[in-house]
């Protein structure tokens, strides 16, 4: 396009263009920019009038994360005002509707456009790099119109991706060898795909950067995420998108997406450019939160996401026949063909870019408006009595209708929409006591007490929602609400505030519905978790106040992070100091007093004042600066005892090894980075490593996370199943390749625990004790007709990532300090039944299932099979000591309530 190599301003003029700076077209085959490269060109568009460069933070390895802010150079000047006029619209406190309409009308359409989160799916960085030269360099009327009326963050999402992923590729000099394949490591330090899963809490750099321009700086109307890849036979999957969507959305983010998807799928067309495909044809929901764009959709963000195929080394589009037939899903099907070309899928998104950047200037006050109109309708609905529809709410007038009438029939699926039903014999009445009991109100608030034994966790809980750009009021004075009494510095949330259906989300359990393929087939699976809800993963103790409350409270400037209250530390120069075991910061001040080599000991039994795994340290000069250290800064109180109590044993720090692989294990990532947080010292370890034997002059405790340890039968557990080539593979990293097999690795594992080291296996590595032959079984089984046990199908059971409720023994030392009862996330995870003999042979259940309804957040079909089931054991094996988690203890280090099943294995007692 003509129009795109052209500059007819001075300001414009010393602009290079992209062949100019990188010495290649983007898009061009075989050719991909490194970050270097990128950064110093987003530099050189900064020279534009119509440009702002911003640095947004650091990433996790230390570079500097830019968004270029582009729009007219009027717009420029003025950018403070128009981001004031995007954050009073969002958050819609004080405004009427006609103030509201009137800054819609002076504001300017604010809209987010990103690049690069997955760091392999290479169209996104380029895409970003292309639009944001066009955007500068272009002045058709279109383009002009949009930097009129539009203010574009184009941010990059995952600099240190790029870099590495660019670097990899272009190793080869033979243009035929390039790969983005078998990378090494991560692309993200810590958590590489993942880094698309951390946005309700944003525990990474670059998730905390982004979130921070989302959620409290600019508050986009409109953000896009670009992914790949497309579903075979299809060149993009786009909006809208198939259901379910979470039920706290305002109507007006679904249909509004709509609308979007719309102008993207219409544009691509009228440029003839078939394969766009949406709702069922492709897996992509709205129902989870914790993604880039999704999580901007729980704060009336018109959340967008396409993915696309693309590579700088030549492709094809596959020929997939049910592509073929257009239909609702793909009104315009692209042609199966050998030779898809890297530039062609720069150019579809670019149009993309385009049909949204367009639409969002077509109707600038129209999405600015409507950004308000759903903070105000979240605020009337905190305001008010309010029941949100779901599917049990839902379910639970049909069940008691049924029951009245003494119905036994089931729905047979013949008429799902209700289409040839003119009227319902269910009276209102059973609507009314659903949706008029006011026990099933919606709350109008919470209250996190600032008395509850790990108030350090629950303050991390409020500031991942202070970086969510939630609202939130601290309590100056003791208060009393809903005839409790509450002490001072608590926190309360609200619900009449414009992100209310974020705020839900994190406190109320998700109530995903039976979705199968059909009535009596498999179920369709979550497009990721089915639920999350954070306050339980994280063991937070909290109120729900279904009625209007008042107090001393103060409210939090926005973005205000929160530190856990600093305790007031009187060293004693006789006796010592107990650390509550129940809080999670006491484990960082542990590991910094071992690390000063002071000795630290834990009551055995516990007494009537300390709970068995307390903590005891006795006194000294440099105990006392670290405990003092320890009360200021991660709200750790020591208690003061005048002697040592009896039965206490000392807690031995260990050589710990982390399991991880060629190319990086994300939960391996996430363990690595939870135990940096909390001052483990670790080795990571590998196959090749364990393989060689030798393991206990080496190590005390080896940990492996999920999909590390292989079935009996040998198949793989989940990460790659394909090594590269050693001679393929930089001498560094040779040492990461292999994999945990039956033959090898297993006997250098059995011989480590029977020498006295300690194995601690999460999730699927729980098949370490069938490897073992430990007296445990799968409980999720039935015989089928010859007798033989076969797993569950998932037409009976099925639990994708959901919160359960378990029942813990914290009379074993591995989880000491966990309640009598508590939540774990659950993904199809592995579940135990113990034989008659298993207390005789040294095994014993650390949690297990008490409830046939163990289901507190998410969706379980079948749960009533978990009744009695066992998910978490130990195990005697030789001198040595199996832990087996079924449950996903460190999810995505968001679980802080299990935390403490790791850390406390992470110790050995003299």
């Amino acid at each position: 396009m003509a129009a795109a190599q052209q500059a007819t301003t001075s300001s414009v003029r010393q602009v290079p263009s992209p062949v100019q700076h990188f010495g290649f077209n983007i898009g061009d085959d075989y050719q991909l920019a490194t970050y270097t490269q990128t950064a110093d060109y987003f530099k050189q568009l900064a020279t534009s009038d119509r440009v702002k460069l911003t640095d947004i933070g650091l990433t996790e390895e230390g570079r500097h994360q830019y968004m270029l802010v582009i729009s007219s150079p009027a717009n420029i000047r003025l950018l403070d005002q128009y981001k004031q006029t995007s954050q009073q619209l969002a958050r819609a406190e004080g405004l009427t509707p006609a103030q509201a309409k009137a800054l819609a009308d002076k504001g300017k359409a604010v809209v987010w456009i990103d690049g690069g989160l997955h760091a392999t799916e290479v169209v996104g960085t380029h895409q970003l790099i292309e639009t944001a030269w066009q955007l500068v360099s272009r002045n058709d009327p279109e383009t002009m119109r949009i930097l009129d009326n539009v203010i574009v963050l184009m941010t990059h999402a995952n600099p240190d991706g790029q870099e590495l992923t660019t670097n990899w590729y272009m190793r080869h000099t033979d243009t035929l060898k390039r790969s983005t394949d078998q990378l090494p490591v991560l692309y993200q330090k810590y958590i590489g795909h993942d880094n698309n899963r951390d946005f309700y809490i944003m525990n990474m750099k670059e998730s905390a950067n982004m979130g921070r321009q989302l959620f409290l700086e600019w508050m986009p109307q409109i953000m896009y995420n670009h992914h790949q890849r497309g579903p075979e036979g299809s060149v993009l999957a786009g909006p809208p998108y198939r259901d379910p969507f979470n039920y706290f959305f305002d109507p007006l983010m679904i249909t509004g997406i709509d609308a979007l998807g719309a102008a993207m799928y219409n544009r691509l067309n009228v440029e003839d450019k078939p394969g766009y495909t949406r709702l069922n044809g492709s897996s992509f929901s709205t129902w989870y939160n914790g993604g880039l764009r999704t999580t901007t959709q729980y704060h009336n963000m018109i959340g967008l996401l396409t993915e696309i195929i693309g590579n700088p080394t030549p492709e094809k589009i596959p020929v997939v026949p049910q592509r073929l037939i257009p239909n609702g899903a793909t009104p315009n099907p692209v042609r199966p063909q050998a030779d898809w070309r890297f530039r062609r899928s720069i150019d579809y998104s670019v149009s993309l870019n385009y049909a949204v950047l367009d639409y969002a200037a077509r109707h600038r006050d129209e999405v600015l408006y409507n950004i308000y109109k759903m903070g105000k309708n979240a605020i009337d609905k905190g305001n008010n009595d309010t029941w949100t529809l779901s599917p049990s709410r839902a379910e639970a007038i049909t069940t008691a209708y049924k029951k009245d009438q003494q119905d036994m029939t089931r729905d047979d699926a013949n008429d799902p929409h209700g289409w040839n039903r003119r009227g319902s014999n269910i009276d209102i009445q059973y609507y009314d006591a659903v949706y008029k009991d006011p026990a099933q109100r919606d709350p109008r608030g919470y209250i996190i007490p600032a008395d509850q034994a790990d108030f350090a966790t629950a303050v991390k809980y409020v500031n991942a929602l202070i970086k969510a750009g939630i609202a939130v009021q601290k309590a100056k004075t003791a208060f009393t609400a809903g005839g409790k009494q509450y002490p001072a510095h608590s926190y309360i949330v609200r619900t009449n505030q414009a992100f209310r259906p974020h705020v839900l989300d994190m406190f109320e359990p998700q109530d995903h519905p039976n979705d199968f393929q059909y009535p009596g087939g498999p179920p369709v699976r979550p497009y990721d978790a089915a639920g999350w809800t954070l306050a339980f993963q994280m063991g937070v103790q909290f109120d729900r106040m279904l009625d209007d409350f008042s107090g001393p409270f103060e409210q939090l400037p926005y973005g205000e992070l929160q530190s856990p209250e600093a305790y007031t530390f009187s060293p004693v120069t006789k006796g010592g100091y107990l650390l509550n075991t129940q809080v999670n910061n006491a484990f960082i001040v542990v590991n910094d007093l071992m690390k000063a080599g002071i000795k630290v000991y834990r009551l055995s039994k516990g007494t009537a004042a300390a709970a068995p795994g307390t903590f005891y340290i006795p006194a000294g000069m440099q105990a006392n600066n670290i405990l003092k250290a320890g009360a200021a800064q991660w709200g750790v109180a020591p208690v003061a005892v005048a002697k040592q109590p009896k039965g206490v044993v000392e807690a031995a720090p260990l050589r710990i090894a982390l399991w991880d692989s060629y190319g990086g294990s994300m939960p391996s990532g996430w363990v690595r980075w939870i135990m940096e947080q909390y001052h483990f010292p670790f080795s990571l370890i590998y196959p090749k490593d364990i393989d060689g034997g030798g393991l206990k002059q080496r190590f005390d405790v080896i940990v492996f996370v999920t999909r590390a340890i292989p079935g009996e039968d040998g198949a793989r557990s989940g990460y790659r199943q394909s090594q590269p080539d050693p001679q393929q593979v930089p001498e560094q990293y040779r040492h990461m390749l292999g994999r945990i097999t039956k033959d090898t690795s297993i006997p250098k594992l059995k011989e480590f625990l029977e020498e006295g080291g300690t194995v601690i296996t999460i999730g699927s590595s729980t098949n370490l004790a069938y490897h073992l032959g430990l007296p445990v079984h799968n409980a999720l089984a039935e015989k089928d007709k010859d007798g033989k046990e076969q797993a569950l199908p998932a037409a009976k059971y099925f639990v994708p990532g959901s919160i359960l409720q378990v029942s813990f023994d914290s009379t074993r030392s591995v989880a000491w300090g966990m309640p009598g009862t508590g939540d774990v996330n659950f993904d199809n995870s592995p579940v135990f039944r113990l034989d008659s003999d298993a207390a005789a042979k040294g095994v014993h259940p650390i949690a297990w299932f008490t409830t046939d309804k163990p289901l507190r957040s998410g969706w379980a079909w079948g749960q009533s099979y978990l009744k009695d089931g066992v998910a978490a054991f130990e195990a005697s094996v030789g001198k040595g000591k199996l832990y087996a988690f079924g449950p996903e203890i460190t999810f995505r280090a968001q679980s802080h309530g299990t935390f403490k099943l790791l850390f406390n294995g992470l110790y050995g007692m003299k």
